[in-house]
């Protein structure tokens, strides 16, 4: 693995970097805390214009084409920022999952106005008291006719308030994986979204279903083949939701120790003290590691080889690492990081909230344990 990045990757960075200061900076990000919408629109139209939102996305399909760990990349920048946007939702499970298993009339129909931003998809997956595998879904999509018919309730949906596609996950039989995929429109009959609050502030719905008529021909792949589009989907999309969090976890530990350097107690740095610079120079130790997993992980998926093992270990590291840096850096903070006046709580608030979502440290130890003892 080459740890140098090519001067286009030097430049992409620079690029997103530039287009999250100046469309979404930490102003906005407080802004928009308990949003409905939960992003600028301004700063999602830059992202479409950059070809940000199809990076993924083949150019046949109007995206970018380019590979995981280019995404990565950006990604990075996404979490030093806390960027809010739907990026990951519907440009990368979104996409991901009609790349993996939709047709080619739903590709042509749907990748380039997700690549645009034109269109938002919102995975709606989870349900409350069901895990994060496959038996975690239990909504039922009952055939009727020409359609399927959906009851039931999902919790912790991003943005499905600004979607135009919610991307419903229902069980179609009783194997354990016998899952379809359906796109449904948020204001369809039936249909109810309630705003979630939540640790991190960000944007989540609870999205009921009370006999919500889905076209058959509207599913994205056959009839019970959704959990394996969604699960090939995942892996890709962890790598980039643990590259968010070694960004968020190196910024947060850069703004901390600009204070330590600052803030003086008993005529003398904060950073001047042993037991701190210690637990500093620890965090740095980490948040190297992190990276580099990370980055193994992405390059390794853009060769083509196989991440089952490498992407859960990269989230489940990163996480845990954004957790327990951020605590520390609060720890550092002293009682003013917990006040809202003060950046760092941001990061350590998020930090939780990205640990917990789309597969949670149970699962990731599940799936890594799976591969090795295999």
């Amino acid at each position: 693995m080459d740890l140098d990045f090519s001067e286009e990757q030097d430049m992409l960075r620079e690029m997103v970097r530039g287009v999250c200061n100046e469309y979404a900076p930490i102003e906005t990000v407080r802004e928009l805390e308990d949003d409905p919408i939960g992003y600028p629109a301004e700063f999602w139209g830059q992202l479409g214009e950059l070809g940000l939102l199809g990076v993924l996305i083949p150019e046949s399909y109007g995206g970018s084409g380019q590979n995981l760990l280019e995404a990565a990349i950006a990604y990075e920048e996404f979490g030093r920022t806390l960027a809010p946007s739907p990026h990951f939702q519907s440009a990368v499970m979104g996409a991901g999952v009609l790349l993996e298993a939709g047709s080619e009339e739903q590709k042509a129909e749907w990748l380039p106005r997700i690549a645009s931003g034109e269109s938002v998809w919102a995975p709606a997956w989870l349900e409350p008291k069901n895990g994060f595998g496959p038996k975690g879904v239990q909504l039922r999509a009952r055939p009727d006719g020409d359609d399927l018919v959906l009851n039931g309730t999902k919790r912790y949906v991003h943005f499905a308030q600004a979607a135009d596609r919610l991307l419903v996950l229902a069980r179609s039989g009783d194997g354990e994986r016998d899952v379809d995929l359906l796109p449904v429109d948020p204001s369809a009959p039936g249909v109810t979204l309630t705003q979630d609050f939540t640790l991190a502030a960000d944007t989540q719905y609870r999205v009921e279903f009370d006999d919500v008529r889905v076209p058959a021909a509207d599913r994205i792949g056959g009839p019970g083949g959704g959990w394996q589009a969604w699960d090939a989907a995942m892996h890709d999309g962890i790598v980039l939701l643990a590259a968010q969090a070694m960004g968020g976890a190196e910024r947060a530990l850069e703004i901390t120790v600009e204070y330590a350097k600052e803030r003086t107690q008993f005529d003398k740095p904060l950073g001047a003290f042993q037991s701190l610079a210690h637990y500093m120079s620890d965090a740095t130790t980490v948040v190297e590691g992190g990276k580099v997993l990370v980055w193994e992980a992405a390059w390794t998926r853009s060769r083509g080889r196989s991440i089952r093992r490498l992407a859960p270990m990269a989230k489940l590291f990163a996480c845990q690492t954004y957790r327990d840096v951020t605590a520390t850096c609060e720890q550092i903070w002293g009682g003013v990081g917990f006040t809202i006046e003060y950046d760092i709580q941001l990061y350590f608030r998020r930090a939780k909230q990205l640990q917990l979502s789309y597969w949670d440290t149970p699962y990731l130890e599940e799936l890594v344990a799976a591969d090795v003892l295999d």
